[in-house]
């Protein structure tokens, strides 16, 4: 089991920035990969990017050159930090971990956390 709790949301300008944290606990040893998605209302969910253990960062064309995700293996934490906000980037962000290996979808979820981009 993995538990994934995230933190940082909150309600931003246009163009502005915020950093997303995700904290995770359990058998942190079995994760592969961690990922941010994202849903605003009425949408379908979008991973907006990802991180394999060991691998390069992927993203989404809707957030490339704007987001970046890392991560901190030593304190068990995944970040996406996020510049040049934009109202289309309003949603509810999630954490995931991904312990099966060959398969694209995630394994476990965090409860979300609410980003709102408004002036």
């Amino acid at each position: 089991q993995v538990q994934l709790v995230e933190s940082g949301g909150g309600l931003v300008q246009p163009g502005g920035s915020l950093r997303l944290s995700c904290a995770a606990s359990g058998n942190i040893a079995s994760i592969n990969a961690m990922g941010w998605y994202r849903q605003a209302p009425g949408k379908q969910r979008e991973l907006v990017a990802s991180i394999p253990s060991g691998g390069a960062a992927n993203y989404a064309d809707s957030v490339k050159g704007r987001f970046t995700i890392s991560r901190d293996n030593a304190k068990n934490m995944v970040y996406l930090r996020m510049n040049s906000l934009k109202p289309e980037d309003t949603a509810v962000y999630s954490c995931a971990a991904r312990v099966r290996r060959h398969v694209s979808e995630y394994d476990y979820w965090g409860q979300g956390t609410q980003v709102t981009v408004s002036s």
